[in-house]
């Protein structure tokens, strides 16, 4: 998977169109802290004997961890989500490498502004499409 084109992690403005981007190998430790923290136990995340026996064939990493990446852009950019929604399109595996990437899609004269999110797999394909709803941070200029 190439390296992100964009040098930056958060929106040089608050337009239509801009986008960011960053990759992030996910790692057995992301997932351990990651279920310690919210208890998700699921066994198609923490038992290999369980997972080898289904379509997976090895644990895939626990879909909010995959969705939270893109709140690394919003920590970045102050940005206060209101509303998020997820759609869960394939597996990602410990050890995989993804792409996240958010673009501005909608401004309101309100302050509020839409994200169109999404995480690309190692194979290129979409794992996850988001759109996340909130108020960016004021910045001086």
């Amino acid at each position: 998977m190439p390296s992100p084109i964009l040098p930056h992690r958060t929106p040089r403005a608050t337009r239509v169109g801009e986008k960011v981007a960053f990759s992030r190998t996910l790692t057995e430790a992301d997932a351990a802290l990651f279920i310690g923290v919210t208890w998700d136990i699921n066994p198609y995340h923490t038992d290999d004997a369980y997972v080898a026996q289904t379509r997976f064939g090895r644990r895939i990493v626990p879909g909010l961890l995959t969705a939270s990446l893109l709140t690394h852009f919003g920590g970045l950019w102050a940005f206060l989500a209101s509303e998020m929604s997820f759609e869960f399109l394939g597996p990602v595996y410990i050890g995989d490498t993804v792409m996240a990437e958010s673009e501005i899609i909608e401004v309101s004269e309100r302050g509020w502004v839409r994200l169109a999110g999404r995480v690309i797999g190692p194979d290129g394909n979409d794992v996850l499409r988001a759109t996340i709803r909130g108020y960016p941070g004021k910045f001086e200029e």
